[in-house]
């Protein structure tokens, strides 16, 4: 049975929205903490499909504090993932993953990737020797394309260092920036022996031209912070600490430099010493660290972190700012971001799901037709099996209507 005192606060909010009324009324005597709820307006009311303003629910205060500005322009739903043609194809007894984002040369699509052969032993074995990771003994491919789906392999672009050179190991997870005439890749590297603790770093390389050849720099351009301290001395236990130290005090992966403001932006995926499992997934965060030339010294910002989640760095600039897709790990995965500054980054979107993975982006769409037209089409990556993977090509449409 209603209460008298249930009733009344029934009869208010009816009356409330017959009248045409375009505030709400809150009962500041028996719902004191609800004044900051009043001066939700009727449309709120009606948009949330809140029943009574008097008793507001954890998830509707959540609600109300959603940003009223934002529009559907950033919701984008992913197609089904389509294979290559050409090289690029699917082959038996070869990695083929991470490609870049694509450019455009003399009418031909560019894309750089991760290449490799054989399969994945693990860290159980002879680390020394074998293949620990599918990324493990990379060379940095590329391949040329006239319409974005069949692709021709040129060969390497950058190579593993000597023994002894940071670089050793591996270089893989490649991103291209062209600029002023000029072309910049930049990547992961591993220096040999891989055990589970590795450290990693970014290296560079520059070329006049994007077949090359490609000048190496001598030293990384960027380093996992060197404040964390492992426990023990078990080279293959990421897990025990002493110190955790930054948010990237193990890894810094997946590096990406746009150009902006007159300065390079270095995007990257941090991995912390001790990495966690919360309630968003692994513990990854995103940072950025700026130089003044694209050859560096690149400093890291002291906002970092820069996002709460995300894995693979997919970044554009967009409306004088730059835009994030963010998948994967952590709380806000499967959102897109966007920051006026390239550093405080806002969720524009929640997508329904990404199935596109370590996402080359299309360097050539017009970035500022919409939010998320660089999203349109580009290139990703599968697992055909742990063994090995391939690239594929990706699609996405806007999604501004209920169907």
């Amino acid at each position: 049975m209603m209460t008298k005192t249930k009733l009344l606060i029934t009869l208010s909010v009816i009356a409330l929205l017959a009248t045409g009324s375009s505030r709400a009324q809150v009962d500041k005597k028996s719902n004191p903490e609800n004044l900051e709820y009043a001066q939700i307006s009727k449309e709120q009311i009606d948009h949330l499909g809140i029943t009574d303003i008097n008793h507001l629910s954890a998830a509707s205060k959540r609600a109300l504090k959603w940003p009223t500005d934002l529009g559907n322009e950033w919701f984008i739903q992913f197609g089904q993932l389509q294979p290559l043609k050409g090289d690029l194809a699917y082959e038996d007894g070869v990695v083929r993953r991470d490609p870049s984002a694509m450019i455009k040369h003399n009418g031909k699509y560019y894309v750089w990737y991760s290449k490799s052969t054989g399969e994945t032993q693990g860290f159980g074995g002879d680390i020394e020797n074998e293949k620990v990771f599918p990324w493990d003994r990379c060379d940095i491919w590329y391949a040329t394309s006239e319409d974005g789906e069949t692709w021709k392999e040129e060969g390497i672009a950058v190579k593993r260092g000597e023994k002894g050179s940071y670089d050793d190991r591996s270089v893989f997870t490649v991103e291209i920036m062209e600029h002023d005439g000029k072309y910049y890749l930049c990547y992961q590297t591993v220096k040999s022996p891989y055990n589970v603790r590795v450290k990693n770093q970014v290296g560079l390389s520059w070329a006049n031209s994007p077949d090359g050849p490609w000048t190496k720099l001598d030293e990384p351009i960027l380093s996992p912070a060197d404040n964390g301290v492992w426990k023990g001395d078990n080279l293959q236990d990421r897990s025990m600490v002493e110190k955790k130290g930054d948010f990237d005090s193990h890894k810094v992966h997946d590096p990406c430099i746009l150009p902006y403001k007159g300065k390079f932006y270095l995007y990257y995926k941090g991995e912390q010493m001790g990495e966690e499992i919360t309630f968003g997934g692994r513990q990854i965060r995103h940072g950025v660290a700026i130089a003044d030339n694209p050859l560096g010294p690149y400093v890291k910002s002291p906002y970092n972190p820069i996002s709460n989640s995300g894995h693979e760095i997919c970044v554009w600039p967009y409306n004088g700012g730059i835009a994030s897709l963010i998948t994967t790990d952590g709380p806000e995965k499967n959102t897109i971001q966007w920051s006026p500054d390239g550093i405080n980054f806002k969720v524009m979107s929640v997508l329904q799901s990404v199935n596109a993975h370590a996402i080359g982006l299309n360097r050539t769409a017009n970035i500022e037709k919409e939010p998320t037209e660089i999203l349109r089409w580009g290139l990703t990556h599968v697992y055909n099996s742990w063994n090995y993977q391939s690239i594929m090509k990706f699609t996405s449409r806007r999604v501004t209507k209920a169907p």
